[in-house]
Formats: C-alpha cells, structure tokens, sequence
C-alpha cells in the first residue's frame, strides 16, 4: 500500500468533506439512509486522509503527491 493522495487532498478530506459530510447528515437525519451514507462516506474520508492511501485513485491511476523537479524529470 503505497501513499498516493498529496497533503493537500488529505487536508481537503480530514478538514472540509468529512466534516461537512457529518453536519448535512445529522440535519438530514443520522438513523435515515441518506444520514448513514453520509456518516460512511465521512469515515473513509478520515481513514484515507489518515492513511495516505486512496483505493479509487490507485484503480484509476491518479497520485496527488506532489514531487520535486528532479523527481519528475528522472534526473538525480
């Protein structure tokens, strides 16, 4: 399990979605089925954030860590 999400993407997850995610699903109801999809999708948002690792951006190839100059460039 390689970290693929750059720390801004964590940040975004841990600080914006997850909460956000929290609050729409307590105004909408936590015991309702769009209230506990929420809460679900709240604490991946946090584990992966936690993590550093993101299932769906390895299946789609997607990595977010940002990489120096000479990392791009194959260069030492």
């Amino acid at each position: 399990m390689n970290i693929n999400m750059g720390s801004i993407d964590r940040l975004v997850r841990a600080v914006l979605v997850a909460p956000a995610a929290i609050v729409v699903a307590v105004v909408v109801g936590v015991g309702s089925v769009v209230g506990i999809v929420l809460l679900v999708l709240a604490a991946v948002m946090l584990a992966t954030s936690a993590a550093g690792f993101c299932p769906l951006y390895r299946a789609l190839g997607i990595d977010t860590r940002s990489r120096s100059r000479s990392a791009r460039s194959g260069s030492a």
